[in-house]
Parts: C-alpha cells; structure tokens; sequence
C-alpha cells in the first residue's frame, strides 16, 4: 500500500515522464536487502542429512497437489495484483489515479486484512478449509469482476479479491510443511517455483485472452476464473489426505 501511496503522490506532482527516477528510489529497497540478507542468521528447515531428497519428493503423489495448489496461489494473486489498475481505467472508464488507489491499493488492503484476521483465529480454523473457502471467495470476485457493468461493483470485486487470496501463498506454504516436515529447503525451493509459475502464467493468459477480444479486460479477468477453483478442488483434496493419514 506504500508504494502504490507514494508512487500515486510522484506522479500526481512530478508527472509520468519521471518514472525512471521513481524506480531508482525504490531500487535502494532491494539494496537494502543486500545488507540484510548478508547479516541475518538462518536456522537450517531440517538437519543436515535428514531431509527429503528431490528423488523422494518426486515420487511422493501429495507432493504434486501441493505443487498444483502453490500455482493456483500464484496466479489467483498475481491476476488481480497487476491488471487491476488497467482493469479500472480501461473496463471501469475511471482515471488513472483512481484507479491505482481503488485498485491495488484497495488489493493491498484486503489481502493484509484477511492475514491479521486468520492470525487471529487460526487455532479455531483449520488452514485447509479456509483455503477451500477462500477460494470460493476467490472465484465470486473473479465473477463479478468480469460480468459487471457497473463500475463500483467490479471495483468491490477487484478489492474483496484481495481478501480471498491473501492467505493462499502463506497458506499453501504452511500446509506443505505441515504435511511433509521433511522436505526442507529443496521443497520449498520448488514451491517457490510453482508459485512464481502461476504469477507469470495467470497473468500471460488474463492479457492473451483480452487481446483476443479487443483488449476486453472484463473477458481476460473472467477467463482465470479457474484458478480459484482448481485452488478450492486441490484444498478439498488435500483436506481429504490430511484425515486420511490422521494429520489433523
């Protein structure tokens, strides 16, 4: 929400044509970064020698679902996250400026949101069905987002979308390590892949889509609709698995 604040701020009073200087500002975050990375201590996921080999991973079938439901996160994410500004200005008819504040922004907003409140009441909600539900959530904003023709409700849509897919990417994370403890630094190194797989995928084919309809964003939102639901099915699944094995 800061850098789509401050960013709004630059450009509403130094003009577009000075973005070049806006990235290099921000640029000193990931610098930053370099430091932090070079002097924080990290405590190793597993003893040395004990974890998951990429061998044993592969041949575990749970491994694979949780794989599908990291990009399915991704995507569901990314979608919103980075057409949401064009899908205010162009589908909604409303300005730039709105529309990085309404749409992003509000984004940000919800999916923080929706991370304070699990932490709240994570011990009275078992992760996996929050998942399915979130879901669920997910793909009623996908819809509405793509089907409306009234501009408020596809900006609601674009925002509570926020709400549904913040707990996917940590979600899905804190499930694999609850199922296959394990796993180790090599399983998350593949998740990691999986869930920047689907932020690329997803939003290729929200743009795809809309260039072949005359730059429709409300068809190319519509048409990720089924990563929502992949994400819910996979969540059922793996629900399914975790009673099975008495993991819950």
């Amino acid at each position: 929400m800061g850098v789509i604040l401050i960013s709004t701020l630059f450009f509403t009073t130094f003009g577009l044509e000075h973005w070049r200087i806006l990235s290099c500002i921000w640029a000193l975050i990931p610098l930053y970064n370099i430091y932090n990375f070079a002097t924080c201590p990290i405590e190793p996921i597993v003893e040395d020698g004990k974890g998951m080999t990429i061998k044993e991973l592969f041949k575990t079938n749970i491994f694979w679902m949780l794989i599908i439901l990291m990009v399915c996160a991704g995507s569901s994410e990314a979608v919103i996250a980075q057409w949401s500004s064009a899908f205010a200005e162009s589908a909604l008819n409303i300005s730039k400026t709105i529309g990085d504040l309404a749409g992003p922004c509000g984004f940000a907003f919800f999916m923080g949101l929706s991370r304070v409140l699990y932490v709240k009441f994570a011990n009275k909600i078992d992760l996996t069905v929050f998942m399915v539900f979130s879901g669920f959530v997910c793909f009623c904003c996908y819809l509405l987002a793509g089907i409306t023709n009234i501009p408020i409700l596809g900006l609601i849509g674009c925002m509570l979308c926020g709400f549904s897919v913040g707990i996917m990417w940590p979600g899905s994370i804190s499930i694999s390590s609850s199922i296959l403890p394990k796993g180790g630094t090599i399983m998350f190194a593949f998740l990691a892949l999986a869930g920047d797989l689907g932020g690329s995928v997803g939003p290729v084919i929200v743009g795809s889509v809309s260039q072949m309809n005359g730059n429709n964003l409300q068809i190319g939102i519509l048409s990720g609709i089924g990563f929502p639901i992949i994400l819910g099915i996979s969540a059922l699944i793996i629900r399914r698995w975790k009673l099975k094995n008495n993991k819950i």
